[in-house]
C-alpha cells in the first residue's frame, strides 16, 4: 500500500511545483503567496510520502490532496486535476490493502506444509 500512495505523492508534488508559475502568470497571484503555497503543499506531499509507514503520513496525505483540490479556487484546472489525485490517492489506499491481504494470504498458505495423498 505503501509503494502505491508514495507514487501518487511523488507525482503530486511535481504537479504542485508545476503548478506555482500557472499561478503566478495566469492567476495574478503574488509570487510569495504562490510559492508559499504550492511549494508547501509539494514539500508536504513528499514529507507525507517518507511518513507512509504510520498513520501520520496517511493524513498529511490526505490533507495535500484537500489542499490540491482548493487550488482549483485559484486555478480552475486544478478542480480535475486535484479530483484526479485524490481519487487516485483513494485507489491507491483501497488496491494497496487488497494487495497487502493478499501477500499475506500467499505466505500463510506457503508456510503451510504441503498435505500428501498416499493411495
Amino acid at each position: 500500500m505503501r509503494s502505491l500512495a508514495s507514487i501518487v505523492l511523488g507525482f503530486e508534488a511535481l504537479l504542485l511545483a508545476l503548478v506555482t508559475p500557472v499561478m503566478i502568470s495566469i492567476a495574478d497571484v503574488r509570487p510569495a503567496i504562490a510559492l508559499s503555497v504550492c511549494l508547501g503543499l509539494s514539500v508536504l506531499a513528499i514529507l507525507s510520502a517518507g511518513l507512509l509507514r504510520n498513520r501520520t503520513g496517511y493524513i498529511l496525505g490526505s490533507a495535500v490532496q484537500v489542499g490540491t483540490v482548493g487550488l482549483g479556487f485559484v486555478v480552475p484546472v486544478m478542480f480535475v486535476l486535484g479530483l484526479a489525485f485524490a481519487s487516485f490517492w483513494v485507489a491507491a489506499i483501497v488496491l494497496g490493502r487488497r494487495i497487502d491481504e493478499a501477500k499475506a494470504a500467499q505466505q500463510v498458505g506457503s508456510a503451510a506444509p504441503p498435505s500428501s495423498r498416499e493411495s
